[in-house]
């Protein structure tokens, strides 16, 4: 409490509003909440019987589409035509659309050839494409290109 000796002093309310009660009310309902959240969830209990199915074989083994330096195309070794590429995708993405695609293609291999490769793989609805490339450009540690 606060008393006024002074009598020039007017007696005015205090303005101020005292935020500590509302602080200690929310932090309250915060914890209330806390922790009544989880008991708050419904979940429905089911007793589910057990089956010996055989689960799906998904093959993912990747397929390997090579461009050799002549534009030859490739799938996993074996030569394909050009004319052919499409019906052969078709068919691997029929079996599995999910079947991972590596493409390997000789650094002198114009663009078009592996633009072509990737637009056939797409209309196939073969989707997971990844490209082959070798680490390591066949410069030695101890000659890296400087001039001597």
């Amino acid at each position: 409490m606060a008393f006024h000796t002074s009598k020039n002093k007017s007696h005015r309310p205090i303005a101020d509003i005292n935020v500590t009660p509302m602080v200690d009310v929310m932090l309250v309902l915060l914890v209330i909440f806390i922790m009544a959240a989880p008991l708050l969830t419904h979940s429905v209990k089911v007793n589910l019987p057990s089956e010996k199915a055989q689960n799906a074989s998904t093959d993912n083994t990747p397929v390997v589409l090579s461009i050799d330096a002549a534009g030859q195309y490739f799938i996993n070794e074996s030569p394909i035509k050009d004319t052919e590429l499409g019906n052969a995708l078709s068919t691997l993405a029929q079996k599995n659309n999910g079947t991972p695609i590596h493409i390997r293609a000789d650094q002198t291999v114009p663009y078009a050839k592996v633009a072509h490769l990737l637009a056939a793989s797409q209309q196939a609805g073969l989707s997971k494409v990844s490209f082959l490339t070798q680490s390591g450009a066949g410069t030695s540690a101890a000659n890296n290109g400087a001039v001597k």
